[in-house]
């Protein structure tokens, strides 16, 4: 199987970027130890490692790649992935130059929710991804993202489900850093009529990045 490199997307200026993030792929690529590895190969699918700026100021974290994603190889590229467009466009972000990603790489079976031991197998691989482009903003979208981010930057305390706290910025000094929590496009794609909220809690990112 080829391994799929959207260098058109991927781009900084960087080569020690590129080249760590290039071993990052071809570990996840590997990743035989993964209860999602035979899987992925079986089905002719692919390992969605990320796509956009490696030196972005806003990394956006899903939970897991979809049908579509893992037959492309690339992140919120269905129906999910055009209400994410449309949200960026709403607050005039261009896509090419935010991250996207997901916290686990491969797509678990029938789309089902990311078992504990995958995130945690999984995540470390997120983390290099954090370190290396070292944003302004960390955007989560939904609640396995946001548990795992809120958690690792050291933000338990403020934890709570993401009906309470979607649309807030989080500041962890330490690493002069936002954490977003955002609902997941997803669930405008069921449900229209979530899209202005979706477009209003979008509206936070404009003041972040000025």
């Amino acid at each position: 199987m080829n391994k799929k490199e959207n260098t058109k997307e991927n781009r900084s200026q960087d080569p020690l970027k590129l080249e760590q993030m290039k071993k990052i792929r071809d570990e996840i690529f590997n990743l035989t130890s993964s209860p999602l590895y035979a899987e992925r190969v079986a089905s002719g699918n692919f390992p969605v490692i990320g796509e956009g700026s490696y030196d972005a100021g806003i990394i956006f974290i899903g939970e897991a790649p979809g049908k579509n994603e893992a037959k492309t190889g690339r992140p919120f590229c269905g129906a999910s992935g055009k209400i994410l467009d449309e949200l960026l466009a709403h607050v005039g972000i261009d896509r090419k130059n935010v991250y996207v990603t997901n916290v686990v790489k491969d797509r678990p079976t029938n789309n089902r929710d990311p078992k504990p031991e995958e995130i945690e197998l999984y995540s470390p691989f997120l983390d290099r991804q954090i370190e290396i482009i070292k944003p302004r903003a960390i955007v989560t979208l939904g609640r396995f993202s946001m548990q795992y981010i809120m958690n690792r930057f050291g933000l338990t305390s403020e934890l709570q489900s993401i009906s309470s706290i979607h649309g807030k910025k989080f500041f962890v000094k330490e690493k002069d850093l936002f954490i977003v929590p955002l609902y997941h496009p997803a669930v405008a794609v069921y449900n229209r009529n979530m899209l202005p909220d979706l477009k209003k809690d979008f509206e936070i990112l404009k003041d972040i990045l000025r």
